[in-house]
C-alpha cells in the first residue's frame, strides 16, 4: 500500500503519484494508493471540488479505479497511525521547492514509514542520511522506478523503515521537549564571555537615507500628480491611476528597503487614490483633475492591468494585514473584468498581479483559473505569430515589450508550467536581425 494524507490542494502534487501508478502495477498489480484527507477549506471556498474531480477523472482515464482510493474526510490520530503502520511506502509529492515545513512528512517519519518525497527544502533536510528517498518534481517515471525498486527488494524497504523509525523517535514531543530543556539549562549555566577587540558594528543611521523628496513634492493628499515641469508639480495635468499604481509599488519597495513613517504614509495615499478611482462594477477610471473631478468613465486596459499588478504586489508584500485586507477587497472586485481584456499588455500586467497574489495565496484554485484566462491568449498569440525568423508575440515590436515575457515568467513562478517558461525564454532571447 502507498499512502498520502493531508488537506487536498493543487500544490500537493497528487497527480504525479497517480501518473506513476500504471508503471507500478505492471510489476506489482496488488498495489493500492490511498489519498486520505478532505479538500482544503480555502480550495473549496474558491473552486469547490474541482481539483479532486480532476484527480478522479485522471484515475478513470488511466483505468486505475481498483488501484487508487480517495478517503475524503479527516482522519483522527488513531486512524492515521493505523494507516501509516500498515502502509509500505508514504509519498509526499509537493510541487514547490519552497516548502519550509510539512507536518504530514514529520508525522510519517515519526511513525517509522518508508518515505519517498520530492526535494522541497524541508524534505531534503529531514530525509538526509538515508532516512528516505527523493525524486524530482513532477517526475512520475522516476517515482515509479523508486517505488518498484523498494517493492522488488523487501530488504531495502525494511532498512529504510528502520532508519526512519530510529530518527522518528527523536521527533516525539517528549524527546524534543527534553532537548530544549537541556539546551536552556546549558545556556543558563554557561558564563557569558567577555568580548575583547571586536570590530565595531556599522551604525545603520550613518547610511545615506533614501531620498523621497521629489516623490513627496509630487504627492498631495489626493495622490501623486501626473506630470512635473522642471521639477515643479504641474497641477493642470491632474492625476492618473497609472502613476499612482506605480508609486504604490515603489513605496512598498522603499518600505522593504528601510521601514519609515514617510513611505508608510505615502502607501496609504496611493492606495486611497486607487480605491477612489475604482467604479462600482470593479473597473477603474484613469484620469482625475486637480479639482478631483473624474475625466473618464473607464480607463485604458494598461491602467487596469498595472493597477491589478500593484494590488497583487501589495497583497504579497503588505506591511501589515490591514493593508493586505484592503488591497484584497479592491483586487477581488476587479477580477470579473479579466475575461473581457482584449490587449496583450493589459492581460500581461494583470497576470503579474495575479501571480503575486497567488504567491501569497497558493491554494486559491479559482485565481489559478483566472490566471489561465489572462496567460493563454499570450501563449496563443505567440504561437500564431512565431516563425523560425521571428520569435515574438505580435507581428511587430511596439511599446513596453518586456512586459510580455515578464508576465509569463511570473506565471511560471506559481504554476511551474514548462510551456509558459519555454515561450518566455525563447522570446527574451530573440534578437531581431
Amino acid at each position: 500500500m502507498i499512502f498520502t494524507f493531508g488537506l487536498l490542494s493543487r500544490n500537493k502534487g497528487i497527480e504525479t503519484v497517480i501518473q506513476a501508478m500504471p508503471k507500478i502495477i505492471e510489476r506489482h498489480p496488488e498495489v493500492l494508493y490511498i489519498v486520505a484527507g478532505a479538500t482544503h477549506p480555502a480550495v473549496v471556498r474558491h473552486a469547490g471540488e474541482e481539483y479532486r474531480d480532476s484527480l478522479e477523472k485522471m484515475v478513470t482515464d488511466l483505468q486505475l479505479e481498483n488501484h487508487v482510493l480517495f478517503l475524503n474526510r479527516f482522519l483522527n490520530e488513531q486512524e492515521l497511525f493505523a494507516y501509516l503502520t500498515c502502509c509500505d511506502i508514504y509519498v509526499t509529492p509537493y510541487l514547490s521547492e519552497a516548502q519550509i515545513t510539512s507536518g504530514t512528512l514529520t508525522y510519517a517519519l515519526g511513525a517509522g514509514s518508508a518515505v519517498i518525497s520530492t526535494p522541497y527544502w524541508y524534505a531534503k533536510e529531514l530525509l538526509d542520511n538515508g532516512r528516505g528517498l527523493l525524486f524530482d518534481f513532477k517526475d512520475s517515471l522516476q517515482l515509479s522506478r523508486c517505488i518498484n525498486d523498494l517493492l522488488d527488494t523487501p530488504g531495502k524497504l525494511q532498512e529504510l523503515k528502520q532508519h526512519a523509525a530510529s530518527y522518528g523517535k527523536k521527533l516525539q514531543w517528549s524527546q524534543m521537549g527534553a532537548r530544549y530543556r537541556q539546551l536552556a539549562w546549558k545556556i543558563l549555566s554557561t558564563p557569558r564571555p567577555t568580548v575583547i577587540n571586536t570590530k565595531p558594528v556599522p551604525d545603520v543611521s550613518l547610511l545615506s537615507p533614501l531620498n523621497l523628496s521629489h516623490v513627496r513634492r509630487l504627492t498631495d493628499d489626493t495622490g501623486i500628480v501626473q506630470h512635473a515641469k522642471y521639477g515643479i508639480p504641474n497641477l493642470k495635468e491632474g492625476y492618473c491611476l497609472d502613476d499612482n499604481s506605480r508609486a504604490l509599488m515603489m513605496m512598498l519597495m522603499a518600505q522593504h528597503y528601510r521601514r519609515n513613517k514617510e513611505s508608510l504614509e505615502l502607501i496609504t495615499t496611493y492606495l486611497s487614490f486607487i480605491q477612489y478611482m475604482q467604479r462600482e462594477d470593479g473597473n477603474f477610471r484613469n484620469f482625475l483633475s486637480f479639482s478631483r473631478q473624474y475625466l473618464d468613465e473607464i480607463g485604458s486596459e494598461d491602467a487596469f492591468g498595472r493597477t491589478v499588478w500593484s494590488l497583487g504586489y501589495l497583497v504579497r508584500y503588505a506591511p501589515n494585514n490591514s493593508y493586505r485586507e484592503f488591497a484584497q477587497e479592491l483586487f477581488h472586485r476587479s477580477t470579473q473584468h479579466f475575461a473581457t481584456l482584449e490587449h496583450l499588455r493589459g492581460r500581461a500586467n494583470a497576470a503579474i498581479g495575479v501571480s503575486h497574489y497567488l504567491a501569497y495565496h497558493p491554494t486559491d484554485e479559482g485565481m489559478f483559473k483566472l490566471l489561465d484566462i489572462l496567460i493563454e491568449p499570450l501563449l496563443a498569440s505567440y504561437e500564431r505569430n512565431r516563425t523560425n525568423e521571428w520569435q515574438w508575440f505580435e507581428h511587430n515590436m511596439s511599446y513596453d515589450n518586456g512586459i510580455l515575457p515578464l508576465a509569463l515568467l511570473h506565471a511560471y513562478e506559481v504554476t511551474g508550467d514548462e510551456r509558459t517558461y519555454n515561450i518566455a525564454m525563447e522570446s527574451i532571447n530573440f534578437r531581431r536581425k
